[in-house]
């Protein structure tokens, strides 16, 4: 007797999955998925399991309205592995299901490549070109763009032509457009370029030899300093697996990144080529998923995102940059995509990589412990040699936008050299704050407990916590002066003091501001290896994987908020922000020099990253966890909650407090913290209080925060206040 009743897992905030009835028409798949009626809207959900009985009236139950799909979506061990995520993050199942499909399938288009739109010139255009088009500005920049061949939506959207504007020259007659089929090209028989003249040090042969022996689940930290060719490493790593006909998956931290990877590989490799990223638009993303599931892309590079994306045939995964914050999710489903991917391995039974000249403390602790293979890259690659690292002491020195003397003087004695200098600063806008000379008030965001950031170009104040953002103000709101000062310095504070200082070279600041067209961050960087530009500044976005050849001065401006900061990973941040930043310098053959400027030039963790390496540093740091039973030594568990009554917020967090404690496994090496009112108090409005539990071991945080969610949800205040759990948080404010 066939089955009547399927089980769903729907896209709502919910910890629970819904039944409805099969009507005899539809054949839904286990895994596949379906339209569902839900109150008075309509939701794509995945059938989890069919049954012949409900725990409510069969007559009650609403039927199924389509079944989307003929076979699951996922592959069984990649559907188990995202019931894994949903379970051990704590996050409903619909929800973490729905958050591993492309946005395309979750509005229930097809799962089959989708048609894009292609624009063309007619001959009538072609004419039209001839004569011009006057002052109708737009139709001549889309007729220009036309000119040199066909383009996408996509292309347009880039260069901000609206549609109203195609649909007139459709109109006229001067353009057309057509739908193109995404092309499916088969793997050719030789997949690789044979590299020319390309020379392995010992230490990168015997890593390659390690993990192509490798034909089943493995973890190889691979630890290289920056610079010692662990791009090369990778591809060397990948290129059996293609030639037996298996894909590889490669995660980068950031968009950002990955211009300079894929180029790298595509170079290397003739197989197809797939990137995900956010930057996608629907039917990107959708084609590029389908790729990889068919077996039509060889190589997937993608950030985060990608890890869930389904292979025909997977046979390695790489991270790289293991040890960067941005692997971890910060809202909804909280996981972390580098733990992830060592648990994707497994179930597939595939060697993983997780690179980094700076490893995680976590990860550097499974290495040294056996739990890893621990592969170590000692030696710069080619020609490039160590850098040279000095302090420059910035007490009572006058700053200019935050440039100390001797900083100047050694930007203009590698300039003169026809060098490029880069300068790190991690804030963006013109100035974090805004004072009133004459009465000492600031300019405060009005919905959180913040400091607006002075944005000169775009003439406003913005919160970079809420996003909220005002005109410039002009006039004191406290005494009425119109004496309003700059207090500190931002990128593009930074950016107007060295053209001023040095007009002869060209300046380029790359941060979150003056990247966010699609394709802009692309073309800076291209600029910049041309040598178009010599001074480069930038926030993190700039510190991370990009070689720079000609790059032999690297400064960082302001680090000494991180050496007395509240989290305990604080100094892990920052020691791999100042190797990672520092490895962009001396890349080449050119000798490579880091300045870091500091109030606390005598600090132990300056001193030691200044004279040793990270290694030791992170030695060091390791002890100190294991003493104070910090993570890697515990688990903890953060438990966030908000509300605009501060109140209800504080009481709920101490009922949780007691739900947490009277668990029966709760013993004297577990610990509740707080509850305390966050770093940021107020954001957006409400008041934020979290709460902390630290416990020996991952299964007995398990076991405790499992049994206890359905308690905390049942609380009194749990539907006054907005809460979640992050296991495992990166993140502490």
């Amino acid at each position: 007797m066939r089955p009547n009743v399927a089980r769903v897992a729907l896209p709502v905030p919910l910890d629970k999955q819904f039944d409805y009835l099969v009507p005899a028409h539809l054949f839904p798949v286990v895994g596949g998925r379906v339209s569902v009626p839900f109150g008075r809207q309509t939701l794509v959900g995945i059938v989890t399991q069919f049954s012949h009985e409900s725990d409510f009236p069969i007559d009650q139950l609403k039927p199924i309205k389509a079944a989307l799909d003929t076979q699951p979506v996922w592959s069984t061990p990649l559907y188990e592995l995202i019931a894994w995520c949903s379970q051990y993050y704590q996050h409903p199942l619909g929800d973490t299901l729905s958050n591993a499909l492309p946005s395309a399938l979750r509005k229930g288009k097809a799962a089959e490549f989708a048609a894009t739109v292609e624009w063309h010139i007619t001959e009538a255009g072609k004419n039209q070109l001839m004569a011009g088009f006057g002052r109708a500005v737009k139709q001549a920049k889309v007729m220009h763009m036309l000119e040199s061949g066909p383009c996408n939506h996509q292309a347009f959207i880039d260069n901000e032509v609206s549609t109203s504007v195609l649909k007139t020259l459709t109109e006229k007659g001067w353009i057309d457009s057509q739908e193109k089929q995404a092309p499916r090209t088969s793997w050719p028989e030789n997949m690789t370029n044979e590299p020319v003249d390309l020379r392995l040090n010992a230490e990168q042969a015997v890593a390659i030899a390690s993990v192509n022996s490798q034909n089943e689940f493995g973890c190889y930290l691979l630890e290289g300093v920056t610079g010692s060719g662990k791009t090369e490493v990778y591809l060397q790593m990948i290129r059996p697996v293609l030639e037996r006909g298996q894909q590889a998956l490669v995660l980068v931290p950031e968009i950002g990144l990955t211009p300079q990877t894929i180029n790298r590989f595509k170079k290397r490799f003739n197989v197809p080529i797939e990137v995900i990223h956010s930057g996608l638009n629907d039917t990107e993303r959708l084609n590029a998923w389908l790729s990889a599931r068919d077996k039509v892309a060889g190589i997937v590079i993608g950030t985060r995102s990608a890890l869930l994306t389904p292979f025909a045939d997977l046979g390695i995964i790489i991270v790289d940059e293991e040890h960067d914050t941005s692997y971890k999710q910060q809202d909804s489903l909280r996981y972390h995509a580098r733990d992830v991917a060592v648990m994707r391995a497994n179930k597939e039974q595939i060697p993983i990589i997780l690179g980094s000249a700076t490893p995680s403390i976590e990860t550097l602790q499974n290495a040294l412990s056996g739990k890893y293979h621990h592969l170590i890259l000692s030696q710069r690659a080619g020609l490039a040699v160590p850098t040279t690292n000095k302090v420059i002491d910035v007490k009572g020195q006058y700053l200019e936008a935050g440039l100390s003397a001797p900083l100047i003087a050694e930007i203009r004695r590698h300039l003169e050299l026809g060098n490029q200098v880069m300068l790190f600063l991690n804030r963006r806008g013109f100035s974090p704050a805004l004072m009133c000379h004459e009465c000492g008030w600031t300019a405060e965001c009005r919905r959180c407990d913040a400091y607006y950031t002075y944005h000169q170009s775009s003439n406003e104040i913005r919160c970079h916590h809420c996003g909220s953002q005002r005109p410039t103000i002009h006039q004191c709101e406290s005494c009425g002066s119109n004496q309003l000062v700059t207090v500190g310095v931002g990128t593009e504070q930074l950016e107007a003091q060295l053209e001023s200082l040095f007009p002869d070279f060209n300046t380029i600041r790359i941060d979150r501001d003056s990247t966010r067209r699609k394709g802009s961050l692309e073309s800076a960087l291209d600029a910049i290896k041309k040598n178009e530009y010599q001074i480069l500044i930038g926030t993190q976005m700039l510190a991370k994987g990009h070689h720079f050849p000609n790059v032999t001065l690297v400064a960082l401006l302001d680090v000494d908020g991180s050496l007395y900061s509240s989290d305990f990973r604080a100094s892990e941040r920052l020691a791999q922000l100042f190797i990672q930043v520092a490895g962009r310098a001396g890349r080449a053959s050119k000798p490579g020099e880091v300045l870091l400027q500091t109030h606390h030039p005598d600090h132990p963790l300056l001193q030691s990253l200044l004279h040793k390496d990270y290694r030791h540093f992170a030695e060091t740091v390791i002890e100190e966890r294991k003493m104070a039973r910090l993570p890697p030594f515990s688990f903890l568990t953060l438990i966030r909650a908000e509300a605009n009554n501060s109140h209800d917020v504080e009481t709920f967090l101490r009922q949780v407090r007691h739900s947490l404690e009277a668990h029966p496994l709760f013993d004297h090496q577990s610990m509740v913290l707080g509850p305390t009112p966050a770093p940021i108090a107020k954001r957006a409005g409400k008041s934020r209080w979290q709460l902390m539990l630290q416990v020996p071991t991952r299964s007995l945080m398990q076991k405790i925060v499992t049994s206890a969610k359905p308690v905390i949800s049942q609380l009194p205040l749990a539907k006054k206040v907005r809460w979640s759990m992050d296991i495992e948080p990166q993140d502490l404010s």
